[in-house]
C-alpha cells in the first residue's frame, strides 16, 4: 500500500514538472491605445474688429469667445479658446493689456507660477524663447509628464500687449496616450505663434 501511494506521488510529481517545463516564457505586451486619426494641415486667419491681435489657426479648429472662466465674468472681451473638436482639446487665450494694474513684471511672474504649478506631475518643464518676425516675443513651456497641461506660453510686445495660451484636453492626462495629438498640436501653435501680429485698432466714435 505505500509503495502504491509513493508511485502515485512520483508520478504525479513527474507530470508537473513535464508540464511546468512546456509553459513559454511569457513577454509582457507593451500597453496599446487607440489609433486617432489627424486631419490634413491647413490654415486660416483670425481677425477681429475689436481684439488687437490677428493670427493663423487650423481649419479643423473654431474660436469660441468666453463669456465666463471657472463660473466667473472674463477680465477681457478678448478671452477665447481655439477648440479642436475632433481631437478633444482646447487652447485657452487670455489677452490683457499691459498698464498700471497688469504691468509686465506681474504678468510674467504669473506666467511663470501658472507653468510651473504643474511640477507635481510633470517629468521636466523646459523653456523656449520666442522672437517672431512680426515683433512679437514671448516664452513656450513645455512640460512632460501627465500634467493637465503640456503646452503654455506668453506672447508679448512689452510696452502695450500681453496674451498667454496654454492647452487643455478633455481627458484625464496621460502622456503615452496623449503624445501623437500633443506634437500635432504644437505644430499648429508654432505656425499661429510665428504668424501673430498686434494691431492697433482705431478708437471707437468720434
Amino acid at each position: 500500500m505505500i509503495k502504491r501511494t509513493l508511485r502515485k506521488t512520483l508520478f504525479l510529481l513527474c507530470l508537473l514538472l513535464l508540464l511546468h517545463g512546456c509553459d513559454e516564457p511569457t513577454t509582457p505586451r507593451p500597453r496599446g491605445y487607440f489609433r486617432i486619426d489627424l486631419p490634413q494641415k491647413a490654415y486660416s486667419q483670425y481677425v477681429s474688429d475689436s481684439c488687437p491681435f490677428t493670427f493663423k489657426y487650423p481649419v479643423y479648429a473654431e474660436i469660441v469667445r468666453d463669456s465666463l472662466f471657472f463660473g466667473e465674468p472674463v477680465e477681457n472681451p478678448c478671452w477665447m479658446d481655439i477648440h479642436f473638436p475632433e481631437l478633444g482639446a482646447k487652447v485657452h487665450l487670455s489677452y490683457k493689456p499691459i498698464n498700471d494694474q497688469n504691468n509686465l513684471y506681474k504678468l510674467l511672474e504669473d506666467a511663470h507660477k501658472l507653468s510651473f504649478k504643474h511640477t507635481g506631475k510633470a517629468q521636466y518643464i523646459d523653456e523656449s524663447l520666442i522672437k517672431n518676425t512680426h515683433g512679437v516675443s514671448g516664452l513656450l513651456y513645455e512640460i512632460g509628464g501627465d500634467a493637465a497641461s503640456n503646452v503654455q506660453f506668453f506672447l508679448t510686445d512689452s510696452v502695450h500687449h500681453y496674451l498667454r495660451g496654454a492647452l487643455y484636453f478633455n481627458a484625464i492626462p496621460n502622456e503615452d496616450s496623449l503624445a501623437p495629438v500633443i506634437q500635432f498640436i504644437k505644430q499648429d501653435l508654432q505656425v499661429m505663434i510665428e504668424t501673430f501680429q498686434w494691431v492697433e485698432k482705431a478708437p471707437s466714435g468720434k
